[in-house]
């Protein structure tokens, strides 16, 4: 509450000051009268500070009531008594154009109605001959009647007047130099009088809205302690909306009277400075007034606000409270024990859903309790209350998570003992079964009964534990869980294995007395191990920790001698702890495979390196910019970078530390297979595309605060002798290390199973670095309006030089006369052609990353390619839309310009490709084509493209209806000696094909499965990671089906094996081909597809 007492303290100052320099009259009321300047302060002053009332001349004084006139006077002495209390008064009467008539009855008006302590009446006497004589005379005899009431003096003239006043306090009217505009005034006194109400009424709306705060009842509702504090902060801001307005008001009012004061060539009036003093006292206390205000409002906010707070975690501790008091309820539902087996296991698993729900709920108490923490740390002013919600809530879960785990133990401990003793029980039975069954013929040969014998000791061998340690062992063992019908069990159990065991001696016994019968001479032999090893075998005792030693000599020596400065490596072999670790090597040069072991080291030890260095920067740097005991270090604007500065490095650290890392380390005894881990992860490493588009900006960021304390700091307590900028590089080099590592296990694995995979992996790596390369390209793009994602993946990007001609146009004549070619940087989208126009910044200081100016934008589906160009072997043109614009490009090299044709013919062939299967839904294609031509015909024959004339504009006839001569010359592209367009004629595909569509029947036909080889047509979805994975274009092998319908699969391009569902390999081997002509059961069809049998 002493918010509330300071505000009302600041408003009673404020009311304090109002009355002092308020009037109980105003403007409004005597406005008319003063205007018509019955009366006026001028702001002179005579002896001992009297304040000077001019009552001018006023031809219709007498006709002023009595009333006006002396509210017009009580107006005017009010003023200055406001700020001067007991201050004297002096009247001039200025009457030099009136008579003694006049005189004499305003000299009686005055006397009774001046309330003020009149210290002088100076009257300017009539200025004509006859009024002048007839004032003297009437003055003289009536002298001693005004005198008695107040003193009098009849001046003859203005110089006369001088002698009483002083000629700077009077007006120009009296011959003074005292300046003063009676209009000015009034309007000067209106915004006075009009600033203190304004004042007045906010001080009282302040009080008032401030009382209403405080004593304000809260409600026991969110939704209406909401609603109050919305109508609270409306009428706040209101009330603040006013203040400002008063104290705009205030200010102006202020400059008002400065300026009035500041007035050049006139004396100051006296009023102003008192009365700027008035209205700087003012705007002084309701400023203060304001301040108390805002601080009363803030802590009754706060006090709201907390108040809901409490309200709303109170009905969720309630909740919390209800909710884990069911589930102790329905752990104490849940049997301790249980009589039988499948009773505890049942309990097991009620008490397992329970648990499940119980962290659910004791997950959500520990953020609820977290939340309180939260609110008990902001000085919530029910700090205690929270505190003791959030033990008690700790409590229940301590309680419920003790109660849990006991009875859980409970229930597994019993259960640990009705196994054992159903264990027990079958070996019961299972031993009088074995009796039961030995045929009783065959003991009466010595080789039959030491066979029982030997089946009765195996058995015996095989007796559980629990039956050798003996009731007593086993009910101390078991004491906590024991109940009634346990104990009871475990002696009927005992019994029966008593009951069997008899049995058995006895048999034992009969059969040892039929194999002692037949006795022959034993002849002694040599000793053999007990348990002699079948065949040779590479795997060791485990008892025993084997340690090879060889010798290798350096790098580069002979092995027809060895060389002085051999190598020695030791291999050990610890089964014990389920490691082994054999090292390869012989007298001289390193052989393959320990090559390939050394490279592999390599891999995994960097890997390793990389990762901790991944993750010290992520906790030395990145984490560090959410502590605060270094935000004082860190610059503001830096804050809210930490994702432009790292990009997604921890996406890359994740990546690697939980997944990539492991794969390597399996791979240490088999460096061949690390081929398989780098394409099955080949998705994953596009996270360093991300990466390495981030970098520029990283970079940037990097070089404005590379001098940052905060940086200095992080670098100082990990010890690193490098900053920050070299470790942020590492994912860049790391990505660049792989495929180095890669060429080595390659040369070292020639001729080996795995080469074709290690080559997929580098293909893979050098892919990627290309990518990323183009994609670092593609983002330096500016200028393109629309959005580059849209155009499909960056395929290529070079710079080339540029001849570009119109078939018409007003342009043609410009690039006719254009022989300096253009230089550009082409990009190669998927679904587009970009020309851009490479620019650098030159200078001290300059980005030198370089940016590309987008030009020309070509749409792939309207291209066309002219691969020779006479003159040059390096130029090849582009051409758009029938040829209505051409490109005339020249590569750097000849290679250069071969794999750009490539790739524009491969999208255009795969353009084409698409659009006949799509035209095949309704228009298929001739019987004889195969859709899935087998795999050895498909390495041989490529995709035709269209060929005509440099010259000519004419499409060449659909390719599927080429002669065999037209056909061999189409696989000779690109090395043809004539040049070969790929254009779109998209249409032209169809060519006059116009087959009937499929009927529903042969729509609906599947494929007769058959073990074999075949090549998928579309991607396998994979539901968990344990799912075989198959892509498009793998081969793979049917080995078997079961009685179910599941196929035995083994794709052959990625090394795995797996179980699928035979509508799955439908998909997948149908693909989206299931509109063509041809049956998908039909034997042709299913020619096509299957490339060999088992």
């Amino acid at each position: 509450m002493e918010s509330y007492y300071n505000l009302l303290q600041a408003g009673s100052e404020l009311q304090s000051t109002l009355q002092q320099v308020s009037v109980p009259l105003s403007m409004k009321e005597v406005g008319g009268y003063i205007e018509k300047q019955v009366a006026y302060l001028s702001g002179g002053r005579g002896e001992d500070s009297s304040v000077i009332i001019t009552l001018p001349e006023c031809s219709d004084f007498c006709d002023i009531p009595e009333e006006a006139l002396a509210k017009v006077l009580t107006y005017l002495t009010l003023i200055p008594r406001a700020r001067q209390p007991g201050v004297k008064f002096i009247i001039i009467l200025d009457r030099r154009l009136d008579t003694w008539g006049s005189i004499k009855t305003a000299l009686a008006r005055i006397a009774a109605s001046f309330p003020g302590n009149l210290h002088l009446v100076l009257v300017l006497r009539p200025t004509s001959f006859f009024q002048r004589t007839v004032t003297d005379l009437g003055f003289r005899f009536s002298q001693d009647d005004f005198m008695l009431k107040m003193p009098v003096v009849m001046l003859s003239s203005v110089t006369d007047l001088l002698r009483y006043i002083n000629e700077n306090q009077l007006t120009s009217e009296f011959g003074g130099t005292l300046d003063y505009c009676h209009s000015d005034w009034i309007v000067l006194r209106t915004a006075i009088e009009s600033f203190a109400v304004m004042v007045k009424d906010i001080a009282q709306m302040l009080q008032a809205f401030g009382t209403e705060l405080a004593e304000t009842e809260l409600p026991e509702e969110g939704n209406a302690i909401e609603f109050l504090l919305l109508s609270h902060t409306e009428k706040y801001r209101r009330l603040k909306d006013a203040i400002r307005s008063v104290m705009r008001e205030g200010r102006h009012l202020l400059s008002s009277l400065e300026a009035s004061g500041k007035d050049e060539g006139s004396l100051v009036h006296w009023d102003i400075p008192q009365d700027w003093e008035t209205v700087q006292r003012l705007l002084a206390q309701l400023k203060d007034m304001e301040l108390a205000f805002d601080g009363f409002f803030d802590k009754h906010h706060l006090k709201l606000q907390q108040y809901l707070q409490l309200i709303r975690y109170e009905s969720s501790f309630q909740e919390m409270e209800r909710s884990l008091e069911r589930l102790v309820a329905q752990e104490r539902d849940v049997s301790s024990t249980g009589d039988t087996l499948a009773q505890t296991e049942q309990a097991l698993r009620d008490l397992e859903t329970i648990e499940t729900k119980a962290q659910e709920e004791m997950g959500k108490a520990q953020l609820l309790i977290l939340h309180g923490h939260q609110l008990a740390t902001s000085h919530h002013y029910a700090m205690a209350l929270i505190v003791q919600r959030c033990n008690e809530l700790r409590h229940h879960c301590d309680t419920l998570d003790t109660a849990l785990r006991a009875k859980r133990d409970a229930l597994t401990h019993m259960q640990t003992l009705q196994q054992q003793l159903q264990e027990a029980q079958h070996w019961c039975d299972d031993g009088a079964y074995l009796l039961a069954n030995q045929q009783v013929d065959r003991f009466q040969c010595k080789e039959g009964a030491q066979a029982a014998l030997r089946d009765i000791e195996k058995f015996q061998e095989g007796a559980p534990v629990l039956l050798t340690t003996g009731a007593d062992v086993v009910s101390m063992e078991y004491e906590a869980v024991l109940t009634p019908a346990l104990q009871a069990h475990i002696a009927k159990t005992f019994e029966k294995q008593a009951t069997v065991q008899g049995m058995i001696d006895s048999r034992v016994s009969c059969l040892r007395k039929l194999a002692d019968k037949h006795v022959r001479p034993i002849q002694l032999v040599a000793p053999r191990p007990e348990h002699q090893p079948r065949c040779k075998s590479p795997i060791f005792s485990p008892k025993h920790d084997l340690k090879f030693t060889f010798d290798l000599s350096l790098p580069g020596k002979r092995g027809s001698r060895k060389s002085p400065n051999s190598r020695k490596i030791e291999v050990m072999h610890d089964y014990q702890e389920n490691r082994s670790c054999l090292s390869y090597g012989v007298d001289g040069e390193d052989s393959p495979d320990m090559l390939k072991r050394h490279v592999m080291r390599e891999l995994i030890e960097t890997e390793r390196i990389y990762v901790e260095e991944l993750l010290s920067v992520l906790l030395g740097y990145r984490a560090e910019m959410d502590n605060p005991s270094l935000s004082v270090l860190l610059p503001p604007s830096l804050r809210n970078k930490r994702d432009v500065l790292f990009g997604n490095m921890p996406d890359i650290y994740n990546f690697h530390s939980r997944v990539f890392l492991q794969d390597l380390e399996s791979c240490l005894e088999t460096p061949e297979a690390v081929g398989a881990c780098f394409l099955e992860r080949k998705e994953h490493f596009q996270v360093y595309e991300r990466y390495c588009q981030n970098k520029p900006r990283s970079e940037c960021l990097w070089r404005q605060y590379s001098d940052c304390a905060f940086f200095q700091e992080c670098q100082r307590k990990l010890e690193h002798k490098l900053g920050l900028d070299s470790y942020l590089l590492k994912p860049v080099q790391r990505l660049t290390k792989y495929q180095l590592l890669l060429k080595e296990l390659l040369k070292y694995s020639a001729g080996s199973e795995c080469t074709d995979e290690l080559q997929g992996a580098l293909s893979a790596m050098l892919d990627l670095l290309k990518s990323v390369n183009d994609s670092m390209h593609q983002i330096a793009i500016t200028g393109y309006e629309g959005d580059l994602g849209s155009l499909g993946r960056v395929l290529m990007q070079g710079s080339f030089s540029v001849w570009i001609s119109h078939k018409k146009g007003p342009s043609r004549m410009k690039e006719l006369a254009r022989f300096k070619p253009m230089q550009r940087h082409l990009f190669l989208h998927e679904r587009a052609l970009l020309f851009c126009k490479r620019r650098e910044e030159h200078g001290e200081g300059a980005d030198k990353t370089p940016s590309y100016s987008f030009k020309h934008c070509l749409k792939m589906s309207a291209v066309g390619i002219t691969e020779n160009v006479k003159g040059d072997v390096k130029k090849f043109e582009i051409w758009y839309s029938g040829r209505e614009e051409v490109y005339l490009v020249q590569a750097p090299t000849v290679e250069i310009k071969l794999a750009w044709l490539n790739e524009i013919r491969r999208i255009l062939t795969n353009q084409q490709k698409i659009l006949r299967d799509e035209l095949s839904l309704t228009h298929p294609p001739p019987e004889h084509i195969q859709l899935s031509p087998p795999l050895s015909d498909s390495k041989q024959q490529r995709t035709s493209v269209s060929s005509e004339d440099t010259e000519s504009g004419r499409s060449s006839p659909d390719p599927l209806c080429l002669s065999p001569q037209q056909q061999r010359n189409r696989r000779s592209w690109p090395g043809a000696p004539h040049s070969v367009d790929i254009c779109e004629g998209l249409e032209d595909w169809c060519g006059g094909h116009r087959h009937m569509p499929l009927s529903d029947t042969e729509e609906e036909d599947i494929i007769h499965l058959t073990p074999g080889r075949y090549r998928t047509r579309a991607d396998c979805p994979r539901n968990g990671a344990q799912d075989l994975l198959i892509r498009c274009g793998d081969i793979i092998q049917l080995q078997r089906e079961d009685s179910e319908g599941v196929w035995l699969v083994k794709n052959i391009s990625r090394r795995q094996e797996g179980h699928m569902q035979a509508s799955v390999l439908h998909s997948v081997l149908v693909g989206s081909s299931r509109g063509h002509s041809i049956q998908l059961g039909d034997p042709v069809q299913r020619k096509a597809r299957k490339l060999s049998s088992p």
